[in-house]
Formats: structure tokens, sequence, C-alpha cells
């Protein structure tokens, strides 16, 4: 929101620097802040009073902390060392306290001399520094610190009474410094000019904006911050959401072509067949769906369902009318494996219906065409052909779909299957193949917090599936300690070799490979017979020190030589051939493999109703929702499922707290609450991929639902009266700043 030029320039410049040239090098590269407008919004993450210290006692290993304390003693010791042999060396230990607990500072060398005058006991200082442990004993080492004075009436006046804003800060740059940079800039809050409507601010009671930054950056007291992060959580609220208004009612302007099923078409016939009734959701949502694709402007529409609530069917029927109408539809999943399940279950769903053009096919049948990257050159020339002339209805493939040579007849229907997994371009590109604008369905079975959705998916409206099919059954969760308790992890082997006795299959889900391209320094120490350490998501510092994962070649080999010998246990992951891949696909849903074990690929999309039981090993190195993805893909049949979560993590852990969070309920929106409170929520614009900052800087998705529900009213009433914001540039210019040139690609195409 760099809203005039004071706001726009350069923290370092060739002539002229705002702060010094190593400050603002250190800014710009490791922090982000390019502007002085860039640095006004970094804010505070929080506040020491002088007569409040922290805790030490609450320290976190191995993270860079801020603390304010007081010395309760210093001692300089000497000793001999390689470097010192003659007992010169020399290491100042200062102990400091803040009521609940003590830490110990430690300087060597010629770096203890300044310490050893500044911090005689009783002086009090901020302190940062990286938190370790030596001797058992947890210390900070040679800490940069700032003491705290009252000598001078400027200091009295900043610290006496006054909040000790601390910054974000990095090993570089500590938050002091960080402090006194934004006191050199805070002149120019003056000239911020206010991106909200007045009437807006002036009826929810807030403060303008320079006001705001002036109290987030300097407050006298707690109703300053209060004052300021209410004002400032709905600068970001709202900008975000005009942004999103405005791109709902350009989307609302565009051509599209309106695709209406006949009554006695594709649809209708595939309907016939199906030997079950839809349920009330599949049901609700498909009109909604039907009633976009009949209007003469893109569909842009969420679909979210539970695992197992059959989004696929939704969508499948969505594609049938589509072609019912002349169309094309495409569906796009992230995986070979997926396109493969989809294309298997699309053409066994369909029968007859998918036979156009073949002896045999129904009347109305159309043709159901795979494409990926891995296909045979006859294949692919083949599968071209059909796209290109029409003669395929159905499209479903990889990103192979999206090449340049790939040509569509009358591409009237694209549907995103696990939108997470998938550039923005990717799906752009895909879009751009139709004559008009295709109609977009976006489907994900990671359920989306309701504020998340307007926040990320803002655009789009939103389709929810929660009600899972008949037939489908409970699938029971529990946590297996496999450190603390042996004999349970051995039970988990025994209970597969039960469910497999019974019939049923199971699978086993490990996080690495195991192959040659592994990387070798982590598959040293490894235990065999210890579970397999898995994830991609969770993995965080109280899991840092731990043994390597295992690997599913691994574990499938001690698996079929130890505690599953005699099954029939096969493996699947993602380097394997495409073929392969399929094949041991196609056995495991035949009934021909009892064990399957593999990596996450498993994750969506993969449905054998008679695999009954999962265990993840090491579950806790997966994050939440990934948990549940994969716990969906037993249960799917009549026979009750079980999953069981395999951890060596202690049970006061977060780690365990999270597992036994995922084993407490099977609602998957309650669990991506969970999910989303610990890792925080990213850049909702979607930069989080590139690793750049998060545009929420005061904003939290989960607590600040309200506020975001009601930005959204507001954001939507201001676009429909005045679409090019020509009545408020203030508004106009802080979307500038927020939608960068990446970002407004994002928008564009998301």
């Amino acid at each position: 929101m760099d809203l005039v030029p004071a706001l726009k320039e350069p923290l370092r410049q060739p002539l002229k620097s705002v702060l010094g040239p190593a400050t603002a090098k250190v800014m710009a590269e490791h922090l982000g802040l390019h502007s002085v407008g860039d640095l006004l919004h970094h804010y505070p993450r929080r506040y020491e009073e002088r007569g409040q210290l922290t805790h030490l006692a609450d320290l976190p290993m191995d993270e860079h902390v801020t603390v304010v304390a007081q010395v309760a003693d210093a001692r300089l010791h000497t000793f001999a060392s390689s470097r010192a042999p003659r007992g010169k060396g020399q290491r100042l230990e200062v102990t400091i306290t803040d009521g609940s607990g003590r830490i110990q500072l430690v300087f060597f060398g010629n770096g203890v001399h300044k310490p050893h005058k500044d911090l005689l006991p009783g002086t009090r200082a901020m302190f940062a520094g990286k938190v370790s442990v030596f001797n058992r004993r947890l210390q900070l080492a040679h800490p940069a610190y700032e003491l705290l004075k009252g000598d001078t009436e400027e200091a009295v006046e900043s610290w006496a009474g006054a909040l000790i804003p601390i910054y974000p800060a990095t090993a570089k740059l500590e938050s002091w410094k960080i402090g006194k940079a934004v006191q050199t800039v805070l002149p120019s809050a003056q000239e911020a000019v206010d991106p909200l409507p007045g009437t807006l601010r002036a009826g929810r009671g807030l403060v303008t904006l320079p006001e705001a930054l002036l109290k987030i950056h300097r407050p006298h007291t707690k109703a300053d911050v209060a004052d300021a992060r209410a004002r400032l959580k709905w600068d970001e609220a709202f900008v975000l959401q005009v942004a999103l208004a405005r791109r709902r009612h350009a989307d609302a302007q565009l051509p599209a072509v309106a695709r209406r099923p006949r009554p006695d078409g594709l649809l209708a016939a595939f309907d016939d067949r199906l030997p079950f009734t839809l349920t009330d959701g599949q049901q609700k949502v498909s009109r909604e769906i039907f009633d976009d694709l009949a209007t003469d402007h893109p569909m842009h529409r969420l679909l979210q369902g539970e695992v197992g609530s059959g989004k696929t069917l939704v969508a499948l029927r969505a594609m049938l009318a589509v072609v019912d109408a002349g169309g094309q539809a495409a569906m796009l999943a992230p995986t070979e494996v997926l396109a493969q399940q989809h294309h298997r279950s699309v053409t066994e769903m369909m029968g007859e219906l998918a036979e156009g053009g073949m002896l045999g096919g129904a009347e109305d049948a159309t043709k159901v065409v795979l494409l990926t990257g891995s296909m045979g050159a006859a294949a692919r020339r083949r599968a071209l052909l059909d796209l290109a002339t029409g003669e395929a209805g159905l499209v479903i493939g990889t990103h192979a779909l999206i090449e340049d040579k790939v040509q569509f007849h009358d591409l009237g229907l694209v549907v995103v299957d696990e939108q997470h997994r998938f550039g923005v371009e990717q799906r752009d590109a895909l879009r751009g193949k139709g004559k008009q604008p295709p109609h977009l369905l976006v489907m994900t079975a990671t359920p989306i917090p309701r504020t998340v959705a307007m926040t990320v998916f803002g655009d789009l409206e939103t389709s929810v599936l929660d009600q899972l099919p008949a037939g489908r059954s409970p699938i029971a969760s529990h946590v297996v300690p496999a450190a603390d308790k042996p004999h349970f992890l051995a039970r988990a082997w025994e209970r597969v070799r039960e469910e497999v006795a019974a019939g049923h299959q199971a699978y086993v889900v490990c996080p690495r490979i195991g192959d040659e391209e592994d990387d070798p320094k982590r598959t040293a120490g490894k235990k065999p017979g210890k579970s397999a350490e898995a994830g991609e998501s969770a993995e965080s510092a109280e899991t840092a020190d731990r043994r390597p994962p295992l690997a599913v070649l691994d574990v499938a080999d001690q698996l079929a030589k130890g505690p599953l010998e005699g099954l029939r246990v096969e493996v699947l992951h993602g380097r394997m051939q495409p073929d392969d891949k399929d094949a041991v696909m196609r056995r495991f849903a035949a009934g021909d493999t009892d064990v399957l074990v593999a990596t996450t690929v498993i994750e969506v999309g993969v449905n054998v109703p008679n695999a009954t039981v999962m265990v993840i090993t090491d579950a806790d190195r997966f994050g939440v929702s990934q948990l549940h993805q994969l716990r969906g893909r037993v249960g799917r049949g009549s026979a009750p499922g079980l999953c069981l979560l395999v951890t060596e993590m202690p049970e006061a852990s977060a780690a365990r707290q999270r597992l036994n969070a995922v084993a407490a309920t099977l609602d998957g929106f309650e669990l991506s609450r969970i999910d989303l409170e610990q890792r925080r929520e990213g850049d909702v614009l979607g930069q989080a991929q590139s690793g750049a900052r998060t545009s929420l800087r005061v904003l939290a998705v989960i607590e600040d639902e309200e506020i975001i529900a009601e930005a959204r009213e507001e954001a939507a009433a201001v676009v429909a009266a005045d679409p090019g914001l020509e009545h408020l540039p203030g508004l106009r210019t802080a979307l500038d700043a927020l939608l960068d040139e990446e970002r407004e690609q994002y928008l564009e195409k998301g």
C-alpha cells in the first residue's frame, strides 16, 4: 500500500539512502523490504513492557529469539585451549533472569571485553540470539544486546511505561535495529493515502491509516495496538476482497457458450445406468453446476468435498451435460496414476456409453480418451486426432493436455482435480484452448474452511459435498506409539494379516522411495524393523534430530521377510514407469495383491473398495490434511476401514497431539481448521509456493472470520457501484501495491 512517492522511495539508492547501505541491503535480501512503504508495513510481532519480562522458561530450541531480561550475575573465566595454551583463553558467562526462569549468555575470546563492561548485575537489556543447549542447560552464545537505560530524557520517554515493539527479525538484523529504522521513516506515514472509503471507515469506527501506522509502531498503550490492528486487518481483508470482487465482475462480462443437456441425451442415459441413487448433496450441487453451465458467461466454481463424497461422479455428470450440448470436456489430473485411475473409473461407470464409434457402443455414446506424457507415439496420435475432430467428447489427462500441439474441436468445460497441485499457468493454458472461455470446475478433496475459501478462492462460487454416499463405511483411526509400546506396532502388522485373511487388502504408506536417486546420507542410521517415517509436509524442529525416514523399497522387503511373510506384497511409487504403475494398480484393484507399500502417490483418487486397512508409518511427518486424504483410501466399500498412525514421537509432543486430533474425528473441515492454525495461512494470493512473503501480516483467516465476511460484502457493493474504482483513487493505488505483476497474473488466471 505504498500510496505516494514518499512511501515508494527505495530504502537504498546510489546517491542517497533512507537507511545506511548495509542495513538497507540486509532488509532487501533477508526481509524483502525495499521501500519506505514496505518497512512501514513490517509490523511488530509482539510487544514487551518494561515491567513485564518474557518467559525464559518457554524459549524454543534452535530459534532466533529476542528477550528482555535483567543480569543476575556475570563471571569471567580463563582457560587453556589449543588457541590459548597458557591458560589465557577467556569466557564470559552472564546469567539473565526474567522472574520465571534463567538462561546463560556466553561470550568468548576478544568478544568478552565489551559485554564484561556493559552487562553488570542489575542491568536490563534486550538480548537476541539462537537458543542452544550446552551441558544440558539453555544458552545464548554471543547474543547481540541493547541496553535499556533510563538516564536521558529521550530514553526515559522511549522506555518508561512504553511498549517495546519486537519485530520479525533475522540473525543478520536484530529487532531493535529494525525498530530504529522504522523510527527513521515513521514521519512518512503521515503521507499515506487511505484506501478505505470514508463512509466505511467512519461507519466502523476505524482510525485513519497514518494513525494506525503510528500506533502499531509506537504505541503508548495496549489500546493503541488494538486500534491499529483492527484498522490494518480491515485494510488487508478489504483490499484483497476488492481484488477478488473485480475478478468476479470481469468474469461475468466474458462471453461463453451456454451448455444445456438434452432431456433424452447422454446424461439421461448415464443416469439410467447408475445402480444407486444420487445423494441429496450430489443432486443439489449438480443443480448448481447445471444452472451455471446454462448461462452465457463462464462458470467458475469450486467443488470441495469430503474424501469419498462422490465429487468425481458430480464432475462426470457435468462433463456429460457439456457433451450433450455439442461440446467437449477435459479433466486435468495431477499425476499419471490419478489420470489413469479416473480414466478407468469413468469408462467403467459409462460402459457402452464410452464406446462412441466402436462396435457395440450405445447410440448416444462418445469416446473417452486418455492423454499422458508417457503414452506411445501411435496412441498419442490417435488421441490427438480424436480431440481435434471432436470424436472424443471426454478427455482425461495430466499436464500433457496443455501442450501446444493439443487442439480441441470445441472445448466447453475444464475440470481441474486437486487444484492445489497445479500451477496457475497450467490451468490457464488449458482454459485458453477453447474458442471462447470454457466453463471451469475446480475440485478439491481437502476441505477448506469457509473464510479460507472466501479469501483464497474468492473469485469462485463454492459448492460443498459433505454427505457420504450410502454404503460407505466408517473408518476407525488409532495412534500406534511405536517407541513407547513396541508391541502395539507388532499388533498393527497382525491386524493387517487378519484383514488379508478375511479376504481384504491393505496399504502401507512410506515417505521415501529408497532407490539410488535418494540422498544416500539420509539412508544412514536406519534401524531394520522400525516404522518408516512419513511425510513431506509436517517435519518440524521437534523431529529434526531423529533418524532418517525409511523408504518404500526397504519397508516392503522387511515386511515381506518379517511380519507379513507369505502375503503378496507389491510396491508403488512415483519413479516407476507409467505402464508398471498402471499394472500394479490393476493387480491391486483386481485383488491379486494383498499389501501395497506406497508413497503418497496413492493420496488422492485411488479407489479400491476391498482395501480396508492402512498403516501410515511415522505419521507425524505428514500434515493433518494429508493424513485425512490418505485415510480416505480405506473404508470405501461395505467393510469398515481401519487407519493406524504409527509414530515414535513422545506423548507430550505437538506431533502426537496432531495425530490424536486426526484419530479423534473424521470431519475434514474441523481438521482443516486445526491444520491451518498450525501452519498459518501462507500467502493467500498463491505466493507461498514461490517463497515470497505473505500478503497477510495482521489478518488471520481463521480468527478474523467475521471481518473477512463483512469485507467481502462491502467489497462487492463498492465494485458493483464503481467497477473501475474511478471515485476511489486511494483504493486503486492500494490495489496496485497489493497486486504486483505476478499476483495480478495469478488472479487473472486463477
